[in-house]
């Protein structure tokens, strides 16, 4: 009781140049909460997206002042690199390094977890989604592109 789930995915278009991010909270019923896109207008690489994506929620998340909160990500390579205590000076590397600092000093009860990708498709939707869309959004209400994931996860 109380937590939350932040789903994050980032998906990458090379024809539009650019990296949209999902990020999608629900509460301990799978309800909806929030969610939010990130639009990068460059085509970033996959590890530095998927880095981005996890330090996006976690800033976003800390904003809010949100606790409680089990942040999922398909980026095995993301997970594993948090979860290290390896130093990596490369620009994934300082991503990590930030998410694992803000992670430390704002979250006091929240874990980030890998999960399979066919357990994160409503992150997906949202960064597949961003891609088209001009500017970042937050969305108050469940958005069109995942509502039926969202409706066909809760049955």
């Amino acid at each position: 009781m109380g937590r939350y789930k932040c789903n994050i995915d980032a998906a990458f278009s090379n024809s539009l140049n650019r990296t949209g991010i999902g990020i999608c909270i629900r509460d301990q019923d799978g309800s909806f909460v929030l969610a939010k896109t990130v639009l990068h207008p460059c085509f970033l690489p996959v590890d530095v997206g998927e880095a981005l994506g996890l330090f996006s929620a976690l800033q976003w998340l800390s904003d809010m002042q949100f606790d409680n909160v089990d942040f999922e990500t398909d980026s095995k390579l993301t997970v594993d690199a948090f979860l290290s205590n390896r130093n990596d000076t490369s620009e994934f590397g300082c991503i990590i390094t930030s998410c694992r600092s803000l992670f430390k000093h704002l979250f006091s009860n929240s874990r980030v977890e890998f999960v399979r990708r066919q357990a994160n498709g409503v992150a997906h939707a949202l960064a597949r989604d961003t891609a088209f869309l001009t500017s970042p959004a937050v969305y108050y209400e469940i958005p069109n592109c995942i509502e039926s994931i969202i409706i066909n996860e809760m049955l």
